[in-house]
């Protein structure tokens, strides 16, 4: 894993290998980095949708999974969550059926968070959704 915070502290990054163990390590790095900046209310939720991500990357993608926080700045507001891999193709929201073992990471996001979205990037996509901050 290698992270990076920005000097003011509104941003964290982190690579993570396309290894299985990188969700357990994302989660970690993700919860950590909330306790540090205060936003300890948010961490398991924002813990989970990102093991979802990140869990689909491993699944469709090869090479390195990017997560980024992306604090407010001031009071209230909104935690802005990025996971990017290198898969172009942006992921299919699916109506899992009671039996089936996956494809509900995506409802969840969309049905946990405030927005959520992909866009494209220079080298594959960043699927991306925000968290309200408690104010």
């Amino acid at each position: 894993m290698i992270g990076v915070t920005d000097s003011g502290g509104e941003r964290a990054e982190w690579t993570f290998p396309a290894d299985p163990g990188a969700v357990r390590t994302a989660r970690g790095a993700v919860r950590g980095q909330l306790r540090g900046w205060d936003l300890d209310s948010l961490g398991d939720l924002a813990a989970l949708l990102v093991s979802e991500l990140v869990t689909n990357a491993l699944r469709h993608a090869t090479g390195p999974i990017g997560v980024c926080l992306i604090r407010p700045a001031g009071l209230g507001g909104v935690l802005l969550v990025e996971v990017s891999d290198p898969l172009p193709d942006p992921p299919r929201e699916r109506i899992a059926e009671p039996e089936d073992e996956g494809g509900r990471g995506l409802q969840l996001v969309a049905s946990s968070s405030r927005r959520w979205g992909t866009r494209p990037g220079g080298i594959g996509k960043t699927v991306w959704f925000e968290l309200a901050v408690p104010g």
